[in-house]
Parts: C-alpha cells; structure tokens; sequence
C-alpha cells in the first residue's frame, strides 16, 4: 500500500529542504518495493510510514554514494536487511540523507556531495556522520530514519538537532547491507521523533540475520523490550542511574597527561576539549534533577580507562578503514579517472580526485598502526584498553550474559561538550571534534546499547543526554527516555509541523 501524504506535508518537507539540504536523493514518489507488507504483517507505529535512509546503508535502485565523490552515481542492486525489515512491516523509504564521507567525522560538513544545516538554526552544523537523518528527523520531514554509529554518530546528531538517536547493542542488528567503515564498532542506529517510535522501529530490525555472523538475539535474561508483558506501557520510573560526571573525566584525563609528563601535551589539550560549555552543562544538571524527581536514584561513579577511549577508539577504527576502503580501487567499485598508464596509476588517480581529505587522512593513520612493527605499540595495546573500558562498564552494569543482578540501571553522560556549534572561526577544530568524541566513543568500544534523548533547551538549542546500559538492555534505556519524555515532551525547532501520529 503506498503513503497517503497528509495534506499540505509535501510542500511543507520541500521548504524545509531548500533550507537544511538533509537528501543526498529525495524521492517522495518512490514506487513502492515489490515485496511490500501484505496487510497481515504490518506492525502498529511502522506501518504506513515514510523514513529515510542515511547513504551507507543499502536501499535498492537508490544512490549509495556513503557521501563520497567515488561513489557519487553508485546505485545499490539490493537492500539492506535493516531495510527490508522495515519495508516489510509497511514502512516506504523516501530518500537518502547526507553525511560525513564514509562516516568519518562529527558536522557533516565533510560529505563531498552538499552542506547538510541544523533545523534549530541553518548557520550551525547538524552533527554527524549521520547528520542529515537526524535533521530531516528534526524538520519533521519523516518521524524516523536510519544511520549508523561507529563512536556517537547517531547520538551526536540526534543531540545536536533534539530527536532521539539509539545506538543498540553490537550485533543486535543486522549490518548486513551497511557499507563498513570500523567493523568491530559500527551499528546501525535509530533516529526518531519520539521514544515511542523509536522503540517500535528497533523492534522490527532487532534479531539474528543469517547474513551477518555477527549479529544475535537477546539472552533469555535480558529486559524485555516492551515490559509489562508486551502491552507496551511504559514501565514505572525507579531504579539506579549511575552517573558519569565530567568532572570526573576531566580529573582522569589531567591525571593521564601527568603521567605522560613530557608526552601529555595531546591528552591535556584532550582534557580542555571534553569541558562542557555552560549551556550544556545546565542542561546536564537539569537532566540529572528531573531524573531524580521522576524517582530514579543518582549515584556517582568513575571508570579511570576512559581517559585512553579516544586514542584506543581511533587507533582501531582507522585501521579497521584502511582494511575496508582498500576494495574502492575504482576497479570494482568507485568512479574511474579517464586515463592510467597502469592499475596502480589507475587506483592512485581514482582515489585522489574520489577520496576527501578526512578519508585519505583515516586510512594512512590505520595504514600507519597496521605497519609491522607497530602494530603491539599501538593496535594491540588499543584492543587491551578497550577490553579494560569494556571491564570498567560491566563492573557497573553487569555482564552480557547477565550472569549476576546489575548494580546500575544504566549510567548517564554527556552526549558531546557543546551544543551545535557554527561554522568558520565558531566552527571546533578536527583536533577538538575527535578529542569530544570520548563522550560517545566508549560505548562502541565496549559493545554496549546507548540512547541519547533531548533534556532541554539551552540558549535556543536543544542539548542531549545519554545513558549507556547493560548488552542487550535497550527496553530499559528507552523505558527512562519514555518516562521523561511523559513528563518533560521533547522541543522541536520553529517552524515544525506533526504530520505523523
């Protein structure tokens, strides 16, 4: 069946397109799959509805160009099993959105095919990678789309634009389809308008794929996904937030650069970048009050190893891009230069012209730490702290095969120190955009579900919170998100208009 377009929604979604440029390919009138969901399959909150489809993830006959020149007139002879999941539920992809080339950066500003704007204001970024699905989200143009997250890449843009972003549980989803960047770290994600929608769309593209090995189903201990029995009321507000102050980051990256002495230089300038500006940090404190009046008891806690998750995060997911992107060669896949003497003339010039800056600089970091010789200095010691991050977490939270009671319901952070920040001399330096990362990046790194949901609005701009939770707990992350949303309605920039229920 194909959408019913509420009346006055396609003149409305087109203005706010001319304005935040969120599509690398919008297509309203996308004819409907072949193998669309027969009345019986359609799943209530799903069925019905157009989404969108951030360009890594595979949408058949649509662009797959991952935001890059080399793949700029790619177009996907399959879906993704994410994809087929929801279309077979009664979902209709409309568009592809735009990103951060291949997923490497944090504004969406470094996608080689457009300039993807904020809703909340169109001269500051939407965050990235997965920037336009979270601001075609915020503008109301769909009630959700996908994106994937390699360390904050939903959570990042969804607190940027004020829309609910979830990174699962690794494995948890299929990332059969996705186009890879880190495999060891990357999800796909959800982005969506409200802790209700989001629930109902990860339960549909949830579960084992017999096309991806990595991906698996919850223990049978695990927390349902909907508690009381499936009826979908949300549970009762109560238990235990750890809360993972930045303070205490701070004081763990300061102690880090000391005892680097001469070598700190790059962690103390780390330590500047995790600061949160004071808008962010009002609405972190209010996140905390309004969590504790809701009846959730706050406690204080520190895992000393995440001072190292930044250079442990892009040492790994580098090295994990240099072995991934070595198949774009313009020989199978990616746009070929006109003339070469040779293949590897042909694969230099390819990658040259098809290849932006932040990508060429990713892959000779990876190429670096995968040398001989260099990879027990730094890839093997990146993979022990990140088992030493992913020790920290569990201590708090409990193991994934829920083998003890949990400690902790979950912990709550910050999602990035500031808000949307603007471009040119506003702009943050790629140093800081990395260095900010150590917010969100841990959570890959340990595997770990995270939810990130809008607080409040600061200075005329939303400001998210995130709380990461024990493998497999997503229905209890959302069911806090569900309690605060129920009594503080997430904001939603001028201009915004619901058309979906």
């Amino acid at each position: 069946m194909p959408i019913d377009f509420p009346g006055g929604f396609l003149p409305y979604a087109e203005e706010w397109e001319k304005r935040i440029s969120a599509f690398i390919e919008w297509r309203p009138d996308a004819p409907e799959p072949a193998d669309a969901a027969p009345d019986g399959a359609r799943v209530p909150g799903i069925a019905g509805l157009p989404f969108a489809v951030k360009d890594n993830i595979a949408v058949k006959d649509f662009s797959l160009s991952c935001g890059s020149k080399l793949l700029e007139k790619f177009r996907s002879p399959y879906s993704a099993t994410v994809v087929r999941r929801l279309e077979a539920a009664g979902a209709r992809v409309i568009g592809k959105t735009n990103l951060d080339e291949f997923g490497m950066g944090s504004s969406t500003d470094n996608s080689a095919l457009g300039r993807t704007n904020n809703p909340w204001d169109t001269g500051r970024v939407p965050g990235g990678s997965s920037g336009g699905s979270a601001a075609a989200v915020a503008a109301g143009i769909v009630p959700f789309a996908l994106g994937t997250d390699t360390g904050g890449s939903v959570r990042q843009p969804a607190a940027f634009c004020g829309v609910v972003g979830l990174k699962p549980t690794y494995g948890a989803v299929s990332r059969y389809g996705l186009v890879a960047y880190a495999s060891s770290l990357e999800s796909a994600g959800v982005l969506a308008d409200t802790v209700e929608r989001c629930r109902a769309v990860f339960s549909v593209i949830r579960g084992p794929d017999p096309l991806d090995e990595t991906s698996h189903g919850a223990p049978a201990a695990a927390p349902p996904l909907y508690p009381d029995a499936g009826t979908g009321r949300p549970a009762a507000p109560g238990g235990r937030i750890g809360v993972l102050s930045p303070e205490a980051v701070a004081r763990a990256l300061a102690a880090a650069a000391k005892d680097a002495g001469g070598e700190g230089g790059a962690l103390e300038a780390a330590a500047q970048a995790s600061v949160l500006e004071e808008e962010t940090r009002r609405g972190f404190e209010l996140a905390k009050t309004r969590l504790s009046g809701l009846g959730y008891t706050l406690v204080e806690v520190e895992i000393p190893s995440l001072k190292y998750g930044v250079p442990a995060y892009y040492t790994i997911a580098t090295a994990e891009a240099s072995a991934n992107l070595a198949r774009f060669d313009s020989i199978r896949y990616g746009a070929r230069p006109g003339y070469a003497e040779n293949p590897d003339e042909l694969v230099d010039k390819a990658r040259e012209a098809g290849f932006g800056a932040e990508v060429k600089l990713r892959i000779l970091l990876g190429t670096f730490v995968l040398r001989s010789g260099f990879q027990d200095r730094y890839y093997l010691r990146a993979q022990r702290i990140r088992q030493g991050i992913r020790r920290g977490f569990e201590a708090l939270l409990g193991d994934g095969e829920y083998r003890e009671k949990a400690g902790l319901d979950a912990i709550l952070m910050p999602v990035f120190p500031s808000r949307a920040f603007g471009r040119g001399p506003s702009s943050l330096s790629a140093f800081a955009q990395k260095a900010a990362d150590l917010y969100t990046c841990c959570a890959n790194l340990a595997g770990l579900p995270s939810l990130s949901f809008p607080a409040s609005v600061e200075g005329g701009l939303p400001v998210g919170v995130q709380i990461l939770g024990r493998a497999c707990a997503e229905g209890t992350l959302l069911d806090i998100a569900e309690a605060y949303e129920k009594k503080y309605p997430f904001p939603h920039p001028g201009g915004y208009r619901a058309f979906w229920s």
